[in-house]
């Protein structure tokens, strides 16, 4: 009998996923679903990641624990900017497919926010089954919640009256492109914005404007 010896073991190099990977992720996930059902509000992950949650360029802290709480094996995802080292980190911890195309994907990880493709890229689903559409996990330069230089004012589900969200290092056209995807609901792309270890959410249900 022949045994096959391994100079080193599967996931050997990678970058560590959440330190404590059941409730890491749970604590995660919450966090996103407040963000979803409460547009424009930022969520920081700072205390749930920890200091030594460190994943491979160009993912940050957010992004990635984002993909760790919601990614699994029946999940295509698709990775924009991601590199090598980015698709193997998630591939391991995640177990999810990587999609050959945008609108094959279940989940997209945008690396870039001012390089996000156009929103009609990827799925939006179908009026019968909106649940088939993408969701885009974009990293951005920045997230706050005071008017400022990129300010969007938000209305809509969620939301009581209006909210501001200030996004950092998105391309120009995304307003236009956003309300697009609104009145195409029940169709429509999620949005999650992630920035270093914070995040926020656009729901398809979300009205955007430019202030």
């Amino acid at each position: 009998m022949t045994t096959v010896r391994y100079a080193t073991a599967p996931g050997a190099g990678l970058a560590l996923g959440l330190k404590d990977p059941v409730h890491g992720a749970q604590t995660v996930f919450r966090a996103v679903l407040r963000a979803m059902s409460r547009p424009g509000e930022i969520q920081d992950l700072t205390m749930a990641l920890g200091p030594t949650f460190a994943p491979p360029h160009p993912l940050v802290p957010a992004a990635a624990a984002v993909c760790l709480a919601l990614l699994d094996l029946d999940t295509r995802l698709w990775i924009d900017g991601g590199g090598d080292g980015a698709a193997a980190y998630l591939r391991f911890h995640t177990g999810a497919p990587i999609a050959d195309a945008p609108d094959e994907a279940d989940f997209a990880v945008i690396a870039d926010g001012a390089m996000i493709p156009r929103l009609d890229a990827f799925s939006p689903g179908t009026d019968e089954l909106p649940e088939r559409s993408a969701t885009l996990i974009v990293q951005v330069a920045g997230l706050n919640s005071r008017t400022g230089e990129g300010a969007w004012r938000l209305s809509g589900p969620g939301i009581d009256g209006t909210a501001d969200l200030a996004i950092g290092g998105l391309r120009d056209g995304m307003a236009e492109e956003l309300a697009v995807n609104f009145r195409r609901f029940p169709r429509g792309v999620d949005l999650i914005l992630c920035a270093g270890a914070r995040v926020a959410a656009l729901p398809r249900t979300t009205k955007v404007e430019a202030l």
